[in-house]
């Protein structure tokens, strides 16, 4: 697994390509937060928390992650090399892993320099205002909880296409709808009433509960069961295609 990990995770840095992810998540988001005025804008909302930051990453990466991994069955399967891997003495589950914590780590080392932005809030904070800096690391473990399960759903994605766009496409359309779209089926009246329960399917639901500081049991069984539902999809996908 540690194999296949270092070659996912060495190929993002052996080109440009790495390079130019990171920054563009950093500028995307920089801006969005401290120079674009809009509903994400830190200095529009008045007030000393990170709030609007972690309003902003969903949509951010929802298109971000399945980027970076849905080149990572895709590409093998369309080289050819996916047989290979196959036969070699892993076994799907470290084949798995391996692709997932290579993709992972690249978010999670993009998000590295967000913690920057502590220093500039403490910067801008009076001097008789406190910032809860317990909800903000709060979020930032909802967040890494957050990139798991958009990582599992690009890496399933790759796994079903051959060709990266597709899988790019599917990525980004089933993190938009598991993140987004339960919350606007709960939105539809039906009989009268709204199905109130619904956004508790989405992911949307449990990752504020955290952003607030909340962190109750059921967001994170709930996160991380995402997580591995998709992981195992992936891995009865290979399965499929191993026989």
């Amino acid at each position: 697994m540690l194999a296949i990990f270092n070659k996912e995770f060495n190929s993002f840095f052996s080109s440009a390509n790495g390079y130019i992810v990171i920054g563009l998540f950093l500028v995307s988001t920089g801006s969005l937060i401290w120079v674009v005025p809009g509903p994400f804008n830190i200095f529009d909302l008045g007030y000393v928390n990170l709030i609007p930051f972690f309003e902003a990453l969903p949509w951010v990466f929802a298109f971000l992650i399945p980027a970076i991994s849905m080149r990572s069955f895709s590409e093998e399967r369309k080289q050819g090399t996916m047989e290979l891997l196959l036969t070699k003495p892993l076994s799907l589950n470290q084949l798995v892993f391996g692709k997932f914590l290579g993709c992972l780590c690249l978010s999670l080392i993009a998000i590295l320099p967000t913690f920057f932005y502590l220093i500039s809030l403490s910067e801008l904070t009076a001097e008789n205002v406190t910032i809860d800096y317990g909800v903000i690391f709060s979020s930032y473990f909802g967040l890494v909880l957050l990139i798991s399960c958009f990582t599992s759903i690009g890496i399933f994605a790759s796994s079903v296409s051959t060709n990266q766009i597709v899988a790019f496409i599917w990525g980004t359309v089933i993190s938009l709808f598991l993140y987004f779209g339960f919350d606007g089926l709960n939105s539809i009246a039906i009989g009268g009433s709204q199905l109130y329960s619904l956004e508790y399917f989405g992911i949307n639901y449990h990752f504020k509960s955290i952003t607030r500081g909340i962190l109750d049991s059921r967001n994170l069984i709930y996160l991380i069961s995402i997580s591995v539902l998709f992981l195992a999809l992936t891995r009865i996908q290979l399965k499929t295609l191993s026989e």
